[in-house]
């Protein structure tokens, strides 16, 4: 069903009179990526859109050009409207460290590390609510539309009143405001209808529209189930978005790791990513999971571990934690021996500090463990500490000349022991710092995040499994390509026209 069969007419922006706030009737049901497409949309017809999400709690991360820190959902999004990321994009972001705490991270910059009840609590809220205002208000005045997104549920009573990020949000900045439901997870109705009812009058004004997400089958089979919720509701349903695959837009939340590969696969380059327990930046690994030569998967089962050809550690939240882990749970012996073997073994950021001889934390910065062992793959040590580092950086790698690109986001400082036994750094940062450790061929770690996103890189690691380096895979231009498919798959399946109105009247 094409849903814009007839033309709308184009808004200037000094036409759109507010901005577009996706909801949702949960998490996971598509808000960051009906967000990026709606951006491009927005970009395509000659608007000025930008991303905005007062809050995000996420461990994938991104560095803005200024060395602020914000959640990577809202940089592919500022990706998608062709902008440079910033802070104000997403003005609070929450990094989980346990089930029981976060650090809050405001305007790009760490505030400090609260307990889950602190926050929810909401002994912040009147500081925080004030900031995200005045960020929106910042963002506002530059673009039109805002293309805003809640998170989790709208419904969740017994936060609502701590709430900085969904309806008080749509509330505070008269966005026209449209409900995303998940109808792969089934219960559609009860979703639609329950998350509705349970807003304030005020509230349920600011609903404009429902999108119905990731539909599967013939969707002319779901119109008495359209005018079932538009009665029930008294809200138009505006989009039913199939399901799709062939579109391919980085994931943020780690949710999604159970429905990527865990075991080896075969004819393929198998690259083994270890899951962490608290796996940060797993958007390091897309680049590699688009590359037809290679299978990515993502395990912590010793005997996948010794079908891969190449082992990766990726970073952490909590570094000392999930090493650990490793050692209790057979991973990290398992890691040793496939190393023993010459296999090639990886780290990147806290994967990096693990493959060291040991995690020093004198300032209990992670925990009350002071010092961990690590794997001994390199003759290095780290000594963790408050202050965060996120900076953006060029760098050569491993000899080679060709300007490579990354960022780093890691708190301490990773040093070469006294016997460094031949190790030498990996890369050498465009102002001359030499980066990370290398020791012969098979083993080597970088705090740099999108290291592998370098064409360089790849061929070098793949070097000795591939007879030739094939043709260079244009990544950024892969990207580009799949915001313009996934603004045209919206654009067929939901009424422009009602978007149109909403915005500019």
């Amino acid at each position: 069903m094409d849903m814009n069969d007839k033309q709308y007419k184009i808004p200037s922006a000094l036409s759109v009179k507010r901005p577009l706030m996706f909801v949702g009737t949960g998490s996971d049901v598509g808000k960051s990526v009906l967000a990026a497409g709606f951006c491009r949309i927005f970009k395509q017809d000659g608007l000025i859109p930008a991303p905005f999400k007062a809050q995000n709690m996420s461990l994938n991360s991104f560095v803005t050009a200024d060395g602020g820190e914000i959640g990577r959902a809202q940089a592919v999004q500022a990706e998608a409207c062709g902008l440079e990321c910033h802070t104000d994009m997403n003005p609070v972001l929450l990094k989980p460290g346990s089930d029981q705490g976060s650090q809050v991270v405001v305007h790009g910059k760490v505030l400090g590390n609260y307990s889950a009840g602190s926050y929810f609590r909401g002994e912040l809220k009147d500081r925080l609510w004030q900031e995200v205002l005045t960020a929106f208000k910042r963002l506002s005045k530059a673009h039109a539309p805002v293309v805003m997104e809640g998170a989790g549920s709208i419904s969740e009573l017994n936060l609502k009143d701590k709430d900085i990020v969904n309806m008080s949000m749509a509330v505070a900045t008269r966005a026209a405001t449209i409900l995303v439901a998940d109808i792969e997870r089934g219960g559609v109705f009860g979703n639609v209808y329950g998350s509705i009812e349970l807003l304030s009058p005020e509230e349920r004004a600011c609903i404009k529209g429902i999108i119905i997400n990731k539909f599967r089958g013939d969707v002319s089979l779901f119109e008495e189930g359209k005018a079932i919720i538009e009665r029930l509701t008294g809200v138009p349903v505006i989009g039913i978005i199939p399901a799709f695959r062939h579109i391919q837009i980085e994931d943020e939340d780690s949710v999604v790791l159970d429905r990527k590969a865990d075991r080896a696969g075969d004819d393929k380059v198998n690259v083994a990513v270890v899951r962490l327990g608290r796996i940060s930046n797993f958007t390091d690994f897309a680049r590699l999971e688009r590359d037809d030569r290679l299978h990515v998967f993502y395990t912590t089962d010793p005997r996948e571990l010794q079908k891969a050809h190449i082992i990766v550690l990726p970073g952490s939240k909590n570094t000392i934690a999930d090493l650990k882990e490793l050692h209790q749970n057979g991973v990290a012996s398992a890691i040793l021996q496939e190393s023993a073997k010459k296999k090639p073994v990886i780290g990147i950021c806290g994967g990096y500090q693990m493959m060291g001889e040991r995690i020093e934390d004198p300032e209990h910065v992670e925990g009350d463990t002071e010092t961990v062992e690590g794997l001994g793959l390199l003759p290095v040590r780290t000594i963790l500490e408050a202050e965060k580092s996120t900076v953006r950086g060029f760098f050569y790698f491993n000899g080679h000349h060709e300007t490579c690109n990354g960022y780093e986001i890691h708190k301490g400082q990773t040093v070469f022991s006294e016997s460094s036994n031949g190790a030498v750094p990996l890369n050498l940062t465009e102002d001359g710092r030499p980066e990370g450790c290398r020791v012969g061929k098979n083993l080597w770690g970088s705090y740099f995040h999108g290291i592998l996103d370098n064409p360089v890189v790849v061929a070098d690691l793949l070097r000795p499994f591939l007879d030739d380096d094939g043709e260079d895979f244009d990544y950024e231009g892969f990207r580009q390509k799949q915001y313009d498919l996934l603004a045209d798959h919206i654009r067929a399946n939901t009424d422009m026209e009602k978007i149109v109105k909403m915005l500019t009247e």
